[in-house]
């Protein structure tokens, strides 16, 4: 089976919002926002932003289906992929926890060609003062990591499972502020001082230009 691609560029509302393919199957969406944005996941509180602070600083706002701390996309500096993957699809695993292992070794070998390696995080989630407010101050299973750097994250994921299948949704920065994603949220500044502080290693920044690691991760996905 091979896997069909779209491209879609829109606002986050509007790219969050939009179903499950019908009948679910196979897909890989290349999301592109066009305006820097910060998502929330689906169970945080909207009252985690400082929504003055927000529009002060030229950010919007908006939710995702999927779980998790609140992310920022920036158009030039964040890589969305979306995968999609139908219950009946062979590499389908139940077990929440590995559902998607194999899409992060499909991010590894990616990665490898762009000089970047990576591992795949194959144990628990493991928690920071900070993993529930931002996602990529925690580490989820599937998830990939820097080797020669292990804090530090490379791949953040987020998955939405229903009947209709499950869509993976993955988070590559090309560049990395915390400064910028922390200075909106509704902390005291003894608190965002702090947290910009410890989230300023967590992330290994990917220059390789986004259409190519693309390609190389439609290369490396399972058939």
């Amino acid at each position: 089976m091979t896997w069909p691609v779209s491209y879609l560029t829109g606002t986050a509302a509007e790219l969050h919002a939009r179903p499950m393919p019908d009948p679910p199957t196979r897909l890989v969406e290349v999301l592109t926002v066009t305006e820097p944005t910060v998502v929330l996941g689906s169970t945080q509180p909207e009252s985690i932003v400082d929504a003055a602070a927000a529009r002060a600083a030229g950010l919007a706002v908006a939710r995702r289906r999927s779980g998790g701390g609140a992310v920022l996309l920036v158009p030039g500096e964040s890589l969305w992929v979306d995968v999609v993957l139908p219950p009946t699809d062979a590499l389908w695993v139940d077990d929440v926890g590995r559902a998607f292992h194999w899409l992060g070794e499909a991010w590894v070998a990616a990665l490898a060609e762009a000089g970047v390696v990576g591992q795949v995080h194959r144990g628990g989630l493991c928690t920071t003062e900070w993993s529930r407010l931002v996602c990529f101050g925690g580490l989820g299973s599937g998830e990939v990591t820097s080797v020669a750097h292990p804090e530090r994250k490379i791949v953040g994921m987020a998955q939405r499972r229903g009947r209709d299948g499950a869509r993976f949704q993955c988070t590559v920065h090309r560049r990395w502020d915390p400064a910028r994603l922390v200075g909106v949220l509704a902390l005291d500044p003894g608190e965002r001082a702090r947290a910009i502080s410890a989230l300023d290693a967590v992330v290994a920044e990917v220059e390789t230009p986004a259409t190519t690691l693309v390609h190389a991760l439609l290369r490396h996905l399972p058939q």
